[in-house]
């Protein structure tokens, strides 16, 4: 088995074409396509389901997968290693991170380590928290910015680094807008704006609200602050958020609440292989300091 081939397969996988991947990896979709075959024929199994359009992973695909990203990710880590003795950096850094961030300021922080290592590409991928720390763990990234998960993840380090309380958010004619706090059980009959099951940030409030035994109804789902925010902001819905959307533009209103919840930023990274140089560099360079 050749690292061209394990590369030339992470390609198929991630572009679901061989036409794309081929255009990708710079090489004629003939000589893809006959060295993809070659590692099927080495593992005894088909890595693809091939149809017209495009191709889909088998399982014995998906297997390989992970371990041909850890396996390039190792690679890409030693050269780093060499590159990093010599005084050199270089490569691909592979960040994520979720929309808000609060404390932690990353556009500031990628533009600082981009000024210090120009030779790093840097790449940037927003997602949910769940969504984030997944593609770490099977090295699609090689650090995320997360929201931290109430159980700890499986292949996946957490180091906090920012804290913040969970405000209410109401509209502006709401009754609750003017108060100095209000409990979570004074939410009982409220309508809730909320983001999806399984969104880390709503797990946390989900569990916020559990404690308090206040069964809500969230009515209305989404994917977005400025949606979250603005559903609110017309009335729709309270929502229970973390502080820093409070400096969102929105008609919302933000109270805080009696002995918050608090919402946690983390850096998520891979356990069980070697970390980039580059990942390495920028979390030493950002000015991180892990809370308690």
């Amino acid at each position: 088995m050749e690292l061209r081939q394990l590369e030339y397969f992470v390609a198929v996988a991630e572009e679901r074409h061989f036409t794309r991947a081929a255009g990708r990896m710079h090489v004629a979709q003939s000589g893809l396509s006959a060295s993809i075959r070659s590692l099927e024929r080495e593992l005894g199994a088909d890595l693809f389901v091939r149809n017209t359009r495009s191709v889909e992973l088998t399982d014995e695909g998906r297997a390989l997968l992970t371990e041909a990203r850890h396996t390039l990710a190792g690679v890409a880590a030693a050269k780093d290693a060499v590159a990093a003795v010599k005084g050199l950096l270089r490569g691909t850094l592979a960040v994520g991170t979720l929309q808000c961030l609060g404390a932690v300021n990353l556009p500031a922080i990628l533009a600082r380590f981009h000024g210090t290592h120009p030779g790093v590409e840097i790449e940037l991928r927003q997602g949910g928290s769940t969504d984030l720390i997944e593609r770490v763990r099977t090295g699609d990234l090689d650090l995320a910015f997360v929201c931290a998960p109430t159980d700890s993840p499986a292949g996946v380090a957490l180091t906090p680094v920012a804290e913040e309380p969970l405000l209410l958010a109401c509209s502006p004619t709401h009754p609750l807008r003017d108060r100095d706090t209000v409990d979570l059980q004074e939410l009982r009959e409220e309508t809730f704006v909320d983001f999806y099951r399984g969104w880390v940030t709503r797990d946390v409030v989900d569990r916020a609200m559990a404690a308090a035994c206040v069964d809500r109804r969230v009515a209305f789902e989404v994917n977005d602050v400025h949606w979250l925010l603005d559903l609110v902001g017309f009335g729709l819905g309270v929502a229970v958020v973390p502080e820093v959307f409070k400096h969102k533009k929105s008609s919302a209103r933000f109270v805080p609440i009696t002995s918050p919840p608090s919402w946690q930023i983390a850096v998520a990274t891979a356990t069980g292989r070697h970390p980039a140089a580059a990942a390495k560099a920028l979390l030493s360079r950002a000015d991180l300091r892990p809370i308690a």
